[in-house]
């Protein structure tokens, strides 16, 4: 049997600032892959999160472990049981655990994988975080992700289930993303990005720094980082952020950001860079 080398949420901490977007997208691909085999036995998984998918070094592959609470559609849990970073807004409050469920939480994968990091990193109260999901608080995506990713991302966290596509479409939408960005982005453009990039993090001395981000996150993350037994009461029905209460929520989320967490000079160094960037002009990231 091969050896699983790492689970995703280690992974992306110790490779964050080096993966491309073509490495990203592969990442997500194979777990929809795998989410499908899942679902074609008529089966939920009802825990994914980025601790249980674990990477293959030796084939390049990800797969999906702990499959304790996984089974059929037509026998539900009688709990709410999962990690609630990931956990859908119906679950939370209180229905059954269907296929859309797990559909959400490859939308919180896809922004995991997008960013590096944990979804509500610094959210320390799993009542405070519940309400908040079910009033249609998300991650904000971040800057530089592709269009057709970041849609699809958000297609799959709709606080109304029966708006998430299944994960046939799900597979067939993120062929064409994988598709198109392989067309586009020549992997020497990357080649070149990637040197440029660590040489601008060696100039401004930025690899403690990234360390320590990468430290804070994970210490941040580690009271919501387990998969356990909830009950909330007295939530509300799951619905989207409108217009009026999304920028209530956006300022929550900047208060609880693990990039709040920075101090002046190390925004500089940040801004700096990105300045820098954009004056090469060079595409595929």
């Amino acid at each position: 049997m091969s050896k699983l080398d790492t689970d995703l949420r280690g992974y992306l901490q110790q490779n964050h600032n080096k993966l491309t977007w073509k490495e990203r997208i592969k990442i997500i691909y194979d777990v929809a892959e795998a989410v499908s085999r899942i679902h074609k036995e008529k089966a939920i998984h009802r825990d994914l999160h980025s601790g249980n998918i674990l990477y293959c070094q030796c084939n390049d592959r990800w797969f999906i472990s702990d499959l304790g609470f996984c089974g059929p559609a037509n026998k539900p849990l009688e709990c709410i049981y999962g990690n609630l970073l990931y956990i859908a807004p119906e679950v939370v409050a209180g229905k059954e655990y269907t296929f859309a469920s797990d559909i959400y939480s490859i939308a919180m994968l896809m922004w995991e994988i997008s960013s590096g990091q944990p979804p509500f990193v610094n959210y320390e109260n799993n009542y405070n975080l519940a309400m908040d999901i079910v009033n249609g608080m998300r991650p904000k995506a971040i800057s530089g992700i592709p269009l057709k990713y970041k849609e699809l991302m958000e297609q799959c966290w709709d606080a109304d289930p029966i708006k998430r596509p299944d994960i046939t479409m799900i597979n067939n939408k993120i062929r064409v993303i994988n598709k198109l960005f392989y067309q586009n982005t020549p992997d020497n453009n990357i080649s070149i990005f990637r040197k440029f990039l660590n040489n601008l993090i060696k100039t401004n001395n930025l690899d403690k720094l990234n360390n320590l981000d990468v430290i804070s996150c994970y210490y941040a993350s580690s009271k919501l980082s387990i998969s356990k037994i909830y009950q909330f009461d007295n939530l509300p029905e799951p619905r989207n952020a409108t217009e009026g209460n999304s920028k209530t929520l956006s300022k929550v989320f900047q208060k609880f950001h693990i990039g709040s967490r920075d101090n002046n000079q190390n925004n500089y160094k940040r801004e700096t860079i990105k300045q820098k960037v954009k004056k090469q002009d060079i595409d595929g990231i």
